[in-house]
Formats: structure tokens, sequence, C-alpha cells
């Protein structure tokens, strides 16, 4: 049965091999209402899905006894994002959907709380001048890497590296914070830069034990004066074709769109955003401990010709303080070295093109002396850009006692 699956998943992408994309892969426009004859006054109007099939190769079993199925589904994204300019001084944005929505969370009227919408994101931001911004909201403007502030509906990778998204649900709502930025360009250099409230709430809600572990719920644990805010920056040159800085979302992949070359290194610091307790077993003292990662990164694209094919790739080193040995679900207290390659095989933009990829990453951490190893082998067909896309993907998880193998198929849209 297991193999039939597998046939099948192979087969469903490689059918589409003689296809004709529906629309162009130069998608302009899109939803788009406009206010004024020169369109300079409008609200755009982004919106996609992400749906996936994942077959689980290790066997698994409930608390029961009883074998998992191998095979699931899940609504990896729905998601809404609009924006407006009535004046070319401001805009605003909002976007807000929902994630990995599966079987275990359904409710039968859908009131569940894994069926509920919620904002990802809303701003307001003013220019100042041509190529600077001010802005405050809930907001995606952050530091670190390229991948801590990627782009969900052109990656080029079934999805993100987790641990580029340094803070998911630490210190902020699913990678966004409450705050204000500032953002801008001088030529070919770009920055980004915010002071945020840390959120109260944290996935990390152990108590800390006198002598153990830091734990990541410093704002909860010390408050607001001593634990309450956050500052993240990212910088980067543009040394071939200048990306566009107009919103955060950094693009995963241009199949050749563009020729772009950029180095780049960010941070985010938390002062006390973790805490030890150094008291005893009838006594706790809590003591911050200061939350600080660096990267620096390089992302390359680049057409290889005028037959259509492209290559992309990317790479960073990250560095990882989270407080005394700390470690929890993928994060911890260490280093991080990531890197993928992509390459478009040539053929007729009209035509269904194929991307074959490859993603490695490595991270050590200070409280084990095992390292987190994952591999992801895929290939990419895009009907018509990243407006219609299929991904087939396995990926091998090692870490420990996890050794995690998934084969997985995700069918995206957007418009």
């Amino acid at each position: 049965m297991r193999k039939q699956i597998l046939v099948l998943l192979g087969f469903v992408l490689t059918s589409f091999q003689c296809m004709y994309a529906q629309g162009s892969p130069d998608y302009t426009g899109g939803l788009k209402v406009k206010f004024n004859e020169d369109g300079s006054k409008y609200l755009r109007i982004i919106s996609w899905a992400q749906v996936q099939a994942n077959y689980n190769l290790e066997e698994s079993f409930d608390a029961n006894g009883n074998e998992n199925s191998p095979l699931n589904f899940n609504l990896r994204r729905a998601r809404i994002l609009m924006f407006a300019q009535i004046n070319k001084d401001f805009l605003i944005l909002t976007h807000f959907g929902l994630n990995s929505l599966n079987s275990s969370q359904l409710s039968p009227t859908g009131k569940g709380s894994g069926s509920q919408l919620f904002f990802h994101d809303v701003w307001a931001q003013y220019n100042l001048g041509k190529n600077h911004t001010v802005g405050g909201g809930l907001h995606y403007f952050n530091g670190i890497s390229r991948l801590n502030n990627q782009s969900t509906l052109n990656m080029m990778t079934l999805d993100n590296n987790r641990q580029s998204w340094a803070t998911i649900g630490l210190s902020d709502q699913f990678a966004r914070h409450l705050g204000v930025f500032v953002k801008g360009k001088f030529n070919k250099f770009q920055y980004r830069i915010a002071i945020n409230d840390a959120s109260v709430s944290s996935l990390d809600n152990r108590t800390a034990v006198a002598g153990g572990d830091a734990v990541y719920n410093g704002r909860a644990s010390l408050g607001s004066k001593d634990a309450g805010k956050t500052y993240a920056g990212y910088f980067d040159y543009h040394f071939f074709d200048q990306e566009s800085n107009f919103l955060p979302y950094k693009v995963g992949t241009y199949l050749g769109g563009k020729k772009v070359f950029n180095v780049g290194a960010g941070f985010f610091l938390h002062p006390k955003g973790s805490v030890i307790n150094t008291g005893s077993t009838t006594t706790t003292v809590l003591e911050g401990e200061d939350v600080s990662i660096f990267a620096v990164d390089a992302f390359y694209d680049t057409p290889l010709g005028e037959d259509g094919s492209a290559l992309t790739a990317y790479a960073v080193f990250q560095s990882n303080n989270y407080g005394k040995n700390y470690l929890f679900s993928a994060y911890g207290t260490g280093s991080m070295i990531y890197g993928h390659v992509g390459y478009v095989f040539k053929g007729d933009k009209s035509r269904t093109r194929y991307q074959p990829y490859v993603s490695y990453g490595t991270h050590n951490y200070d409280a084990v002396n095992d390292n987190r190893n994952t591999l992801g082998i895929g290939v990419n067909a895009y009907m018509s850009g990243h407006h219609s896309k299929l991904t087939l993907e396995y990926k091998s998880q090692k870490f420990g006692a996890l050794d995690l193998n998934t084969l997985s198929l995700q069918a995206m849209i957007y418009l």
C-alpha cells in the first residue's frame, strides 16, 4: 500500500509535464481596486492557499497502541492580505488567515481554536521622503536574517527553515511583534529596524527549576519594566538588481526573473527575555538572562542564459543565545548553519517549468552533545510561476531519538 501511494504522488507531479500554464508567469496587477484613473490610489487584495498531503515513512502509534495512518492532509496556509494607499505618503496593511488545519484541529461547528482566523499583520506606515518609512502596529519587519523575513508566497523549499523563524511563539505572535519600525535604503544598502513589546504569553510555559536551565518567559516572570522590550534589525547590500522593500516579505526564488546577489546581517535582542532560578529547592529566585541572536547570510538568484534556466542559492550562519543551556522544541542556545540551492530547467515560460532543489541544516546546542540535522530534497512544478505550483519534497530530520522521514505533496494557488 505504501509503495502504491509513493508511485501515485510521483505520477501526480510528473503528469503536469504536458500541461500549458493557465495565466502568465509574469502575473502582475492581480485583484486591485483603483480609486483614481492612474491607479495611484488603490486597494490591493492577495489571497492564497497551500494544501498538503503528508506521508510519514515511519510507523507511529497513538496512546492506545493503535497504528496511526501514515497519510494525512493539512491545510498548511489559507490567507488574505490587503493593503491600500489613498495618498503616496501613507499605507495601511491587513493580513489574516489560519495555519496548519488538520483533522485533529477540526471542530464540529468550526468554532475550535485551530479553525479560527487571526490577524498576522496589521500596521500603518508613513513615508519620510522617497526612500525611508516609519510605521507601527502588528508587523513583520523582523531582524536576524532573510529567512526570518521570508514570504510564504514564493518559497523555493516546501516550507521555511523552522529554526530561522527564531522567536516564533516565544516573544511574538506567529513571527510578528507589536511595535514600531523604520525601513528604507541608501542606494544599494537597505535596512529595517524595530522596537517592540515582547509578548506576555510564550509557548515556553515551563517553570524554571533551581540550578536548572533557562526558560523563555521573562516578560511573564519579571514584568514589563525588566523584560518588556525587544530590538531587531536586518541590513543587506544589493550588488546587482535591487529588490523591492515596499513590503517586508523577502522573496524565496525569482526563477531567473532578476539577477540578485545580496549579503546581509541582522540581530534580535531581548534583554532578560529568559529566566533562570538561582534559588534552592525551597526558595525561588529568578534572574533574567539576555536573549541575543545574530546572523549573516547571502542570497543569489540569476538566469543562466536565454533559455529560461536559472539558479537560486542561499546560505546563513546564525548564533543563538536564549540563555543558559536553553533547549525547547526546535530552539536552543548554540549555532546553526543552513543553506539551499535550486535549479530551474530550461524551457518555455508559457509551459510548466521544473525546479529541483536540496536543502540542509545543522544546529548544535550547548545543552546536549547531539546535533539536529535536517535534509530536504524536492522539486517544484510551476504551472504559472508561483501563482500555481506543485511541490514534492522528501524531508529527513534527525535529533537524538527523533528520526522523522516525511514525503509531502503540496498544491498552492495565489491570486
